[in-house]
């Protein structure tokens, strides 16, 4: 915005120049350039401090990578990119036949445990057997009986369901491909059905008049010439470049670069809704906010704005 400032700064000089025949000389030109450099640098000072505009802004959202609970060869994959689907339809499926091996397996020993079992109670008021072999009996019938749980839990996890509504974008996963329990290994990247955040990253001298409930505007690259109305939600309390976590180091200065503070912003504009479709997700933009003070400098902030949005059609900002 500032190059927008000094661009229409230029222009009203040139046409004044022009308009009153002004000479160009030594006295004249400096003048409008000493004045320029004052009105301008007062201006962008009273403007950042009460009106903070940030020009980097971003739409974000959540995903979940997506990881089987057993490892195994994938058979099938029903969903495609960007399918929409709902908490618990099928997302891939990993061969069962090892795992439905283990159950049966697990069943018969779990049956023949029971029998030994039945028999082991009748024997023991007899005396023919001790009681240690009674309990034996019993904790063999609790182990198999819980490895067979583990084994059917296992069976149904060879069914990779969707967690929550939501889509998968980027389907790479194809039948024959290996899916292990391993964290680290995500097959897929599950995006959730739920409003997105945008986040305005502002310098952190605009602390001071940046608070909850205050207007805002935004404007985005991937919608030139469209400014939404919205409000500040809540202003993060830290900020990453002071994160420190347990480690073997000490802690030391750090990244040079302050630093900016996150401002999650609402867009309350309802004609917000009619552009979801378009824009993607990680959209890019520029907020400005609007805060009691200084209401005639707000109007620039404004005028700036839309100036910038419109400028955006023929000159990208990013």
């Amino acid at each position: 915005m500032d190059i927008i400032l000094i661009l229409t700064y230029t222009a009203i000089c040139v046409a004044i120049f022009k308009l009153f025949n002004i000479p160009l000389n030594k006295w004249t030109v400096p003048t409008a350039i000493l004045g320029g450099i004052v009105l301008i640098g007062l201006l962008l000072v009273i403007m950042n401090y009460n009106h903070p505009y940030s020009e980097i802004s971003r739409e974000y959202f959540i995903t979940t990578p997506i990881v089987s609970s057993v490892t195994g060869r994938v058979i099938n994959v029903p969903v495609i990119d960007n399918q929409t689907v709902k908490a618990g339809d099928i997302l891939y499926q990993i061969d069962p036949v090892p795992f439905k091996y283990r159950v049966d397996s697990l069943k018969a020993q779990l049956t023949l445990a029971k029998a030994d079992l039945d028999r082991a109670k009748q024997l023991l008021p007899k005396g023919a057997i001790t009681v240690r072999e009674y309990d034996l009996a019993v904790s063999r019938t609790d182990q198999l009986n819980a490895d067979y749980s583990n084994a059917v839990y296992d069976l149904e996890q060879t069914t990779v369901r969707a967690p929550t509504d939501g889509y998968v974008t980027q389907v790479i996963l194809r039948p024959g491909m290996m899916s292990v329990s391993l964290p680290i290994r995500p097959v897929m990247i599950f995006i959730h059905k739920e409003t997105k955040y945008y986040v305005a990253w502002f310098r952190q001298n605009s602390l001071l008049r940046l608070k909850e409930g205050d207007k805002a505007e935004v404007t985005f690259d991937g919608i030139p010439g469209v400014i939404f109305s919205g409000e500040v939600r809540f202003v993060f309390p830290d900020l990453v470049e002071g994160q420190v976590v347990p480690s073997g180091t000490l802690i030391n200065s750090g990244s040079n670069y302050p630093g900016r503070v996150p401002v999650v912003i609402e867009i309350t504009d309802p004609t917000f809704n009619k552009y979801l479709s378009v824009l993607p997700g990680g959209a890019y933009g520029q907020t400005a906010i609007y805060t009691d003070h200084f209401h005639h400098v707000a109007i620039i902030r404004k005028i700036l704005l839309r100036m910038s949005a419109w400028m955006s059609y023929i000159f990208p900002i990013h």
